[in-house]
């Protein structure tokens, strides 16, 4: 379908950005790398009167290293999150999600705040997100603010960016010297997942020392599986060890079900992809 007509402007700055978001009201839609915003328009889901582009913005884009966490700003591409150096070194379960994000041609459209303000349960950034305990920039017409990953994700496609908000940056606190893997469920390549698990773990020996753990289309949000959290913590880094872990994957969620699998193999999934990803993360061969 050809999307409804709407009038279009390309900011070059942010209070500029902020400025048409005010004046335009519910009547504007951001737009970031287009990867969900452009096919919700062409199956007219929503028909905004104004589309504000945020592509010619120069200072929402890049990657940094603030000290304790790196800055990753909204605009930056998958791409270049999944190139950075520094994403590899302190954050590789970002790395690691973004290696299995879409396609090339989306990991170069689609933009990092792009999609995790989108906020899909089934999208694969939610639950690295949550792992590593990011927090979120939002600047909005009365300054910025910073938010918690854990009180970033609202409810299904909904975010704590308000209507008069953009997203600026993304802050990943360091996790240097963490293993960690992305266990991906899909029927078809490149599909979203029917779930996925994000683990980042420390360990010390042979021990688990920390492990963080985050659950992707288990819920209408990205979700932390603190039991597994808490379980892991100082047990062995031994197959029966993390299995008897990962079997708590799913307390506390409410997968959906649709055509893809119904809520009770969705947690079983959810298990049986923790103990994978926390086994590779632990370095268990």
């Amino acid at each position: 379908m050809i999307p409804a007509t709407f009038d279009y402007v390309a900011p070059t700055s942010l209070d500029e950005a902020l400025s048409a978001l005010a004046e335009h009201g519910d009547d504007a839609k951001i737009i970031a790398g287009g990867q969900s915003l452009l096919p919700i328009l062409r199956m007219r889901l929503n028909a905004p009167e104004w589309v504000i582009d945020l592509g010619r913005i120069d200072s929402l884009r890049g990657i940094s290293d603030d000290g304790d966490h790196l800055v990753i700003g909204a605009m930056t591409t998958h791409d270049a999150v999944l190139r950075d150096p520094l994403v590899r070194e302190h954050a590789q379960v970002v790395s690691e999600a973004v290696s299995h994000l879409a396609d090339a041609q989306v990991r170069h459209r689609g933009t990092f705040g792009g999609a995790l303000a989108h906020a899909d349960p089934a999208g694969d950034l939610g639950a690295p997100a949550l792992a590593l305990g990011a927090s979120f920039v939002i600047a909005g017409p009365n300054g910025t603010r910073t938010v918690p990953a854990s009180e970033f994700f609202v409810d299904l496609f909904e975010s704590a960016v308000g209507e008069d908000e953009i997203l600026t940056q993304v802050h990943l606190p360091k996790h240097t010297g963490w293993g960690a893997r992305y266990e991906k469920f899909v029927r078809v390549v490149h599909q979203w997942p029917i779930v996925a698990v994000a683990a980042t773990v420390r360990t010390d020996g042979d021990t688990i020392a920390e492990a963080r753990v985050g659950l992707t289309n288990m819920g209408s949000t990205p979700l932390r599986a603190t039991a597994v959290e808490e379980a892991l913590a100082g047990q062995p880094a031994t197959e029966d060890a993390v299995a008897a872990a990962a079997a708590h994957a799913a307390e506390g969620t409410q997968p959906p079900s649709d055509l893809n699998g119904d809520a009770d193999y969705r947690r079983h999934l959810a298990t049986v992809l923790t103990r994978r990803a926390v086994l590779a993360a632990a370095g268990v061969a």
